[in-house]
């Protein structure tokens, strides 16, 4: 008679599992009295290039043919896990690669300590640097910096993930998932706006898709676009949060013998024709809070070069907003039709404006006991890895490995296969992780040798988990 229920020990949730039925992951189940790996195994092929050609493990629309230098690649995506962490990795197979033997380790991951950095291109204030970022109600990161042309937000972290309320740290976890699997997340930031966040497509900020990230700062656009200027206009203001530019004042102009405007910035002057501070952050031009650039400048001076009929363009870092003005005769800035001549210039900013994207970085500390399914003697790993004779891998894509203690590293989520993180519901997230080692360096750092196999008998017997029947 078999057991009604069986205990599944593939993380410490250690669930009880009815026939039929999986477990609280979503990931085992039992089958027949077995517990098997419901996702399957990935193999890469063609030197793991982001994935493209992908083949499902155990013979899922694919015979299974290999050979012993072949340049097939077993992904840890749907290898399963090491816990309860003493025993081997569920699969440490052979190849060759130019004649030398290598060893590659798979596992996947459990990570209590781990995040996502997001990296939002727009121009737009989402909030303020260290602001509360919520999902769901529960808040699961903060704000970052901002970076050129981009604003930063870093999510999970084990406070968030153990250190709160059971809530938190499952809403946590799931955000997480979702993100690192490529998913659209809903988020929103204290005191500032709402956003949809998917890796590798444009940032929606307040129901609205971002289509482009600016050029550069006011400063810079004026840099690069003042000879399309000359003789066109008489003065130019490129609208920036942070760094406005006036063309007349600016060092290009000077260059270019630009006459003086008499303009004048309500900003903080900071270097000729660079100004700080001239609004609010916000959502409307060049990612400050005005609707009308009217209101950032100052009485004209005719001394200093105003006279009636001088004309003005005024536009924004991606080309978004632009406005052309001329002088009246009491020196008011009066709103005119563009000229022809002057449209190509705002459009060749608008050229020059990369689309506007979401990159989601996970980010994890691969120490603790995982190592143990590698090495017997788990700091002699680490040691190999900053040595450089250990390469790591996560789901076939190079992350980048942090310095210092640990093996702290990064990788891009998007460069991986679709499904590649799951979790567990401590809560953790699951990741996949490839360990590749010339093979007598992996006997010296106290490595499984005895449960190296070769390629071919992975897939044609599978693990632990899995069997020659597919479980896809």
């Amino acid at each position: 008679m078999k057991p009604e229920k069986i205990r599944c020990d593939a993380c410490p949730i250690l669930c009880f599992i009815a026939d039929g039925k999986s477990g609280a992951c979503d990931r085992y189940a039992n089958q027949d009295g077995k517990i098997i790996r419901l996702d399957p195994l990935i193999i890469l092929n063609n030197k793991i290039e982001k994935g493209e050609k992908v083949k499902p493990f155990l013979r899922a629309d694919w015979n299974g043919e290999t050979t012993h230098e072949d340049d097939t690649f077993i992904t840890a995506i749907g290898s399963g896990t090491t816990y309860p962490d003493y025993k081997p990795a569920p699969f440490i197979f052979s190849s060759k690669v130019e004649g030398t033997d290598f060893v590659t380790v798979v596992t996947e991951a459990i990570f209590s300590y781990c995040g996502v950095k997001v990296k939002i291109d727009t121009d737009r204030h989402l909030g303020s640097e260290r602001s509360i970022v919520r999902y769901k109600g529960e808040a699961i990161g903060h704000v970052m910096t901002s970076e050129y042309g981009s604003q930063m937000l870093s999510l999970g972290g084990v406070d968030h993930l153990t250190g709160g309320s059971k809530l938190e740290g499952r809403l946590t976890c799931n955000a997480l998932m979702q993100l690192c699997n490529k998913e659209a997340v809903e988020l929103s930031i204290d005191e500032g706006l709402s956003i949809i966040v998917q890796a590798g497509k444009s940032p929606i900020i307040e129901g609205v898709k971002e289509d482009k990230m600016r050029v550069g700062c006011g400063s810079a656009t004026i840099g690069m676009f003042a000879s399309q200027w000359q003789d066109l206009v008489d003065e130019v203001v490129v609208v920036d949060d942070h760094i406005t530019g006036v063309v007349s004042e600016h060092q290009a102009g000077k260059v270019l013998n630009w006459k003086s405007t008499g303009i004048s910035i309500k900003g903080r002057r900071s270097t000729p024709g660079r100004y700080f501070q001239v609004a609010n952050p916000g959502t409307g031009w060049g990612g400050t809070d005005i609707d009308d650039p009217l209101t950032i400048l100052g009485d004209w001076n005719e001394k200093k070069g105003a006279f009636p009929g001088l004309t003005i363009l005024m536009v924004s870092t991606t080309g978004e907003h632009f406005a052309y003005y001329q002088l009246d005769k009491n020196l008011k800035p009066q709103k005119k039709i563009i000229p022809k001549n002057l449209k190509p210039s705002v459009k060749l900013i608008e050229e020059n404006c990369e689309p506007a994207l979401c990159t989601v970085m996970f980010v994890g500390g691969a120490g603790g006991s995982l190592r143990s399914g590698v090495t017997k003697n788990p700091i002699k790993l680490t040691k190999s890895v900053k040595n450089k004779k250990t390469n790591i891998t996560c789901g076939g894509a190079k992350p980048y490995i942090w310095p210092g203690g640990g093996i702290t590293f990064m990788v891009d989520v998007f460069d991986m296969p679709d499904n590649s993180f799951g979790y567990v519901p401590t809560p953790a997230i699951v990741a996949p992780l490839e360990f590749t080692i010339d093979k007598d360096q992996y006997k010296s750092i106290g490595g499984h040798s005895d449960n190296i196999r070769s390629k071919k008998d992975v897939i044609e017997q599978g693990g632990e988990y899995g069997s020659k029947k597919s479980f896809l």
